[in-house]
């Protein structure tokens, strides 16, 4: 094998099986098997029939366990689902091996068309920030509102802590790791972890640190393991270089939804100076900045999110904000079934794109990843001119305190 390929993966069914993924107390798994990929779903029962869904997705290298603390809060206002992406967690590799965003976000997308469950209140992390994204600005019909923890969005001046990471996509750097790390215990390892990840390592419980030392030691074990992290950090890094229509802040722009921003101050991986550059790029967003979290805000600070999330859901008419009265919370849910709609003509307009022939993402999953196959939730992008995506690191402070704004 040369120092350019990757290694093979067997088939998803021919794979070995391992120990099962932790299952949180309340919560279920349940299989998907869509069309090239299966997908592993964790669910918590919600607190009672008729709430909106929700679905949360995780970042590189992560699972839909990164999600189970807010799940638990938020289960009396949504009902939730987490995925695990193809070939993380407990999801097997999809089959064409495209871990490009396109390939995610089309995972994604294709879980909710068979689902039948959009739109939906999407939540997403790091990798599945930019996933989630992806996903809004194609398909509006199918999101009511976007949360994003950190999202994975293009800069142009990387913190020197998300190098290491960003040379996975690098071929042979991850065979070459997996080498030099052979000697690694699990526990090591979780604790390099936990150093990038979090703003305060120690806000980890030794109950969590146990649970996350048995879910490395599952995942070492799985071939693929490395194989999915280096094809989805590539995937990172090839659509950080798309620009014009197909570039991830040219998408953000696109969005509709009611949008919430979230940051960490002590973020190793995502600049805290792009949450204002996000918030602007976010036609309707809502900025949430924790100086002390990390890169997981959702596992740091879990009861925080909950309250911010909550508030988005007030703000715009998805629940009844506490001490309103009858007409103001009229008026917001009347304003949140016009955004509704709005999105929703928006997909069918997208999707009648799609019928017609578009290929307008060709371009992108051409960039980011081996499949040229167009599928109608990618032919739906119009023509949007051709503008690359930048950081403009330059022009933006990084904020400060805890604030909540436009």
């Amino acid at each position: 094998m040369s120092s350019t390929e990757l290694p093979f993966v067997p088939p998803a069914n021919i794979l070995p099986r391992v120990a099962p993924v932790g299952v949180e107390e309340g919560e279920r798994l349940r299989s998907v098997g869509l069309s090239g990929i299966t997908l592993t779903v964790r669910s918590r029962p919600p607190a009672r029939k008729g709430l909106p869904p929700a679905l949360y997705v995780h970042g590189l290298g992560g699972s839909s366990q990164n999600w189970s603390a807010l799940m638990a809060l938020l289960q009396d206002v949504v009902d939730g689902e987490a995925i695990d992406l193809p070939g993380f967690g407990d999801s097997p590799p999809p089959d064409d091996g495209n871990y490009s965003v396109t390939a995610h976000a089309r995972a994604v997308i294709r879980f909710l068309d068979a689902s039948d469950r959009g739109p939906v209140h999407l939540l997403g992390n790091s990798l599945g920030g930019a996933v989630s994204t992806r996903v809004a600005a194609l398909r509006p019909d199918l999101v009511r509102t976007l949360t994003l923890v950190s999202p994975a969005l293009p800069e142009l001046r990387v913190q020197r802590s998300a190098v290491p990471t960003a040379l996975l996509a690098l071929p042979g750097v991850s065979a070459l790791f997996t080498r030099l790390t052979r000697e690694w215990t699990a526990e090591q390892r979780v604790r390099g972890v936990m150093a990038l990840c979090y703003g305060d390592p120690g806000r980890v419980t030794p109950e969590g640190f146990r649970n996350a030392v048995e879910e490395m030691e599952r995942r070492l074990r799985l071939p693929y393991f490395w194989d999915a992290m280096a094809r989805s950090a590539r995937g990172i890094v090839d659509a950080y270089t798309l620009g014009g229509q197909h570039g991830l802040w040219r998408q953000a722009e696109r969005v509709l939804a009611p949008t919430l921003l979230i940051y960490g101050g002590r973020d190793q991986l995502v600049g805290y100076r792009m949450a204002q550059r996000a918030a602007r790029a976010f036609r309707d967003s809502r900025l949430l900045t924790l100086p002390d979290a990390g890169h997981v805000a959702m596992m740091e600070y879990p009861e925080t999110v909950a309250t911010a999330f909550r508030e988005l859901l007030a703000d715009t008419g998805e629940a009844p904000p506490r001490g309103a009265g009858a007409a103001e919370a009229a008026k917001r849910r009347a304003d949140a079934a016009e955004a509704a709609k709005r999105r929703a003509d928006a997909g069918a307009t997208a999707k009648r794109k799609a019928d017609a022939g578009e290929t307008a993402m060709r371009g992108a999953d051409a960039g980011e990843g081996p499949v040229g196959q167009v599928d109608a939730e990618e032919a739906s992008v119009g023509p949007m001119g051709e503008r690359a995506g930048s950081d403009g690191a330059g022009a933006d402070d990084g904020p400060s305190g805890v604030s909540m704004g436009g």
